[in-house]
């Protein structure tokens, strides 16, 4: 298999899936779709718990310290969120989906326009963050196969299917931010030659997982996080690990 396989295999696994999960949305009644919305929010909640606990591995804790990992997130979030709203990320992010819709949606409601950026918005922050998606990307990028990749597309998959229930067309344009962030980082593999330490790789996950946090927050609509503001942080946790692993 060709180096970007598992990233076109994921854009198609999210395709097809919008296309099953808009032709059973249209069957569903509308508090059917907001059941699938919950069960996806609990279930989101649920994979960034698993994905926070990597904070306390013992690879990271021997590189910075037993009390700094906390502090690593803590801080990767402050930073990462700080640039991630001056260069307005969830704002531009957002423009996109509307941009997207009228394109492909023109002369609908403004309800509808709503549908479509907020699918389009929560599945792109859903398919692209999490340790699979980095991980799986630089592994693709270096050679070593698309496993995690094809797993993850399963996934994606059958996640855009219950998406599509309740949002629509919206989720199958997120494939396009799948395609540039998982091509993107699946050329960085190719460049970087290896794998980030186990420390750097936990310390990403730890974060990743937090704004998981804050995606299953917006799927129950408790609180709108901005998400997208904080996806800087997934490049602060590397390099703050670092600093602090140098200054050690």
């Amino acid at each position: 298999m060709f180096r970007g396989f598992g990233t076109l295999v994921n854009v198609a696994a999210v395709v097809l899936g919008t296309g099953i999960g808009v032709l059973v949305g249209h069957r569903l009644p509308q508090r059917t779709r907001d059941v699938v919305t919950d069960a996806l929010g609990l279930v989101t909640l649920l994979i960034a718990a698993t994905s926070v606990t990597v904070v306390a591995d013992k690879a990271l804790s021997d590189a910075v310290g037993g009390s700094a990992p906390v502090l690593i997130v803590l801080g990767s979030l402050l930073l990462g969120g700080i640039t991630g709203s001056l260069l307005r990320i969830e704002q531009r992010l957002v423009g996109f989906g509307g941009f997207l819709q009228s394109r492909l949606t023109r002369d609908r409601p403004s309800v509808e326009r709503r549908r479509f950026v907020e699918g389009f918005v929560t599945a792109s922050m859903l398919f692209c963050v999490g340790p699979l998606t980095v991980l799986g990307s630089l592994s693709d990028g270096l050679g070593n196969g698309a496993d995690q990749l094809v797993l993850k597309s399963v996934l994606d998959g059958f996640a855009s299917i219950a998406f599509a229930a309740s949002f629509g067309w919206g989720v199958a344009a997120s494939a396009l931010v799948v395609l540039a962030v998982q091509g993107s980082l699946t050329l960085l593999g190719a460049v970087l030659g290896s794998f980030l330490p186990d420390a750097h790789v936990s310390a990403l996950t730890a974060t990743g997982g937090l704004l998981l946090v804050g995606v299953g927050l917006r799927l129950l609509q408790l609180k709108q996080v901005p998400v997208g503001d904080l996806l800087p942080a997934l490049v602060v946790a590397p390099l703050l690990t670092q600093a602090v692993v140098m200054v050690r």
